[in-house]
């Protein structure tokens, strides 16, 4: 291999099996699918289905799977090696392997001794005799076999020798790859680089090396980085680091540390800046909210609120980044919070389209800004009102709505809780006076407020509250609490917006938060109504 090719890493990925045993996650069939094609089109090596002896699901996955076409990865079907004292063709779930019809196998098997007396309760010679005799039949079927050798590391540290004599059967019965294994997840990065070196110079550098880690100890990457620049040459892990207990090995973070940190290929060229859609689209079929503070691809992962980092940013973009997030295929954001100075509010209102900001309408902008998050407001997720904010301060600014009053009522009639609110506008130089039901008061607010302005925009049909959410800010004033209202908005697309509102009465809170995603949108949507209005 030239000095100008960078070693490749296989990157096997494990998120329908192992990420499924995350508290919490159950895939469908579908949802299983789903991901792997995601998986596919990101271009990892390997997708590990599931276990195809252990349930019909995972059964059921690999059928509808061989009638998928598969561009990049290989679908391996997962399961143990044969059961103490039986031949591997009489053991059903070394058959189910077979049945699956994947091309490759991946199969675990005992490398402690205390595992291999306490657990599986059964001799050590035994246990060798299950690796290499499972590992062979297997090939004898025509299957590529990857080893797994659970409880590699801790049973490395209590008797090396048999641990390496439990990879020699592996690889004696024809394994393409020995995967050490830190099931338990309590190792360091150093300890794990030594173990990996101990490997390779034991059996010589014809043998493949590959890693499991998990993250109890909260290492999972760094034992994954680690272990890669010791000479290992193929990872696996999970999508969003989902796993039992701690996780797995988080391959968001750990793919981009190959290729940008370490300077190897891990995915085809080109297919990096997938990862950030990729582990968004992952979290919402597994119904899991994404973790903003990921590294590389969470939302907040090359966000900046201090005004100082935006202003350096502003001279030069590597100022506070270690990476251009494009390369991950995430975005540079800028957060408008009480910290923010002159040069966040520039550089928010040029990422909103709104460019005429001068430097007084800038410093007004951030007075403003500072006074309401003294009063509750919080805009780092509320974009849509910091946008109207701004545009609220320029001096031809013409609103599309006025709310002059409204009023809310709750009553109970038997058994039936009614909500109802009444409001008053002026839309386009019009009154209009309306109200409305609900299953609550926020309900009939919405419905009010759209019985209000559908007429003149019609586009408000589209537009759906998506998240609705209240903190209570000092709640140690009790029912006189400052409340702030959270929206999240979208309109049927893959628009999305948010908006703020704050007050010590919660209706309050909510009609600023509702009249700020209506007009938002209106504005966006309506530049000719917008201009109209004006004149």
């Amino acid at each position: 291999m030239s000095a100008a090719t960078p070693r490749f890493i296989e990157i096997f990925d494990t998120t329908l099996r192992d990420g499924g045993q995350t508290e919490g996650i159950s895939y469908s069939v579908d949802d299983k699918l789903r991901i792997a094609r995601k998986l596919d089109e990101l271009g990892v090596a390997f997708i590990e289905g599931g276990w195809p002896g252990s349930n019909p699901k995972d059964a059921l996955f690999f059928e509808q799977a061989r009638k998928e076409t598969w561009n990049h990865a290989k679908i391996v079907a997962f399961g143990a090696t044969r059961r103490a004292k039986l031949k591997p063709e009489d053991d059903p779930s070394v058959r189910a392997l077979v049945d699956a019809g994947t091309d490759v196998c991946a199969i675990f098997g005992k490398s402690s001794v205390l595992q291999v007396e306490e657990v599986l309760r059964t001799t050590l010679d035994e246990n060798l005799r299950m690796i290499g005799e499972t590992v062979a039949y297997l090939r004898s079927k025509g299957k590529r076999v990857i080893y797994d050798a659970e409880h590699f590391f801790d049973g490395f540290d209590q008797n090396p020798t048999y641990a390496l004599q439990c990879l020699g059967e592996a690889h004696q019965g024809g394994a393409e790859t020995l995967v050490l294994c830190d099931t338990n997840g309590g190792h360091l990065p150093w300890e794990v680089a030594a173990t990996v070196q101990a490997v390779q110079k034991h059996f010589g550098p014809a043998v493949r090396v590959g890693i499991h880690l998990h993250d109890d100890s909260g290492c999972g990457v760094a034992n994954s980085v680690a272990a890669i620049h010791a000479g290992a040459v193929h990872v696996q892990g999970t999508i969003n680091g989902y796993g039992e207990r701690c996780g797995n090995a988080n391959l968001c973070v750990v793919i981009p540390n190959i290729e940008l940190k370490l300077k190897l290929r891990a995915l085809p060229e080109g297919h990096l800046v997938r990862l950030h859609e990729v582990a968004r689209f992952v979290a919402e079929v597994a119904n899991f909210a994404p973790n903003d503070q990921m590294a590389y691809v969470g939302e907040s992962a090359f966000a900046h609120k201090a005004g100082v980092h935006v202003s350096a940013m502003q001279r030069h973009p590597d100022a506070y980044q270690h990476i251009d997030p494009k390369r991950v295929g995430n975005e540079m954001r800028v957060v408008v919070s009480e910290l923010s100075g002159r040069a966040n509010i520039v550089e928010k209102a040029a990422q909103l389209g709104l460019t005429n900001l001068d430097q007084q309408l800038g410093a007004r902008v951030v007075e403003v800004i500072k006074a309401k998050e003294h009063e509750g407001f919080s805009f780092e997720a509320a974009e849509a009102s910091v946008a109207l904010l701004v545009r609220r301060l320029s001096p031809d600014h013409r609103p599309l709505f006025t709310l002059h009053d409204y009023r809310g009522m709750v009553n109970r009639h038997g058994d039936r809780q009614v909500a109802e609110a009444t409001i008053k506008l002026t839309v386009q130089g019009h009154e209009v006076h309306t109200a409305a039901e609900g299953n609550g008061p926020v309900n009939a607010f919405d419905t009010a407020l759209r019985k209000a302005l559908q007429p003149t925009f019609p586009q408000v049909a589209q537009i759906q509250l998506a998240d609705y959410k209240v903190r209570i800010l000092n709640g140690n004033s009790g029912t006189g609490a400052i409340t702030r209202v959270l929206i999240d908005w979208h309109d049927g697309s893959e628009r999305r917006w948010s908006t703020v509102g704050a007050g010590t009465n919660i209706l309050d809170a909510t009609w600023l938060a509702l009249a700020d995603g209506y007009e938002y949108a209106l504005t966006a949507a309506q530049p000719a109504e917008a201009k109209e209005s004006k004149a």
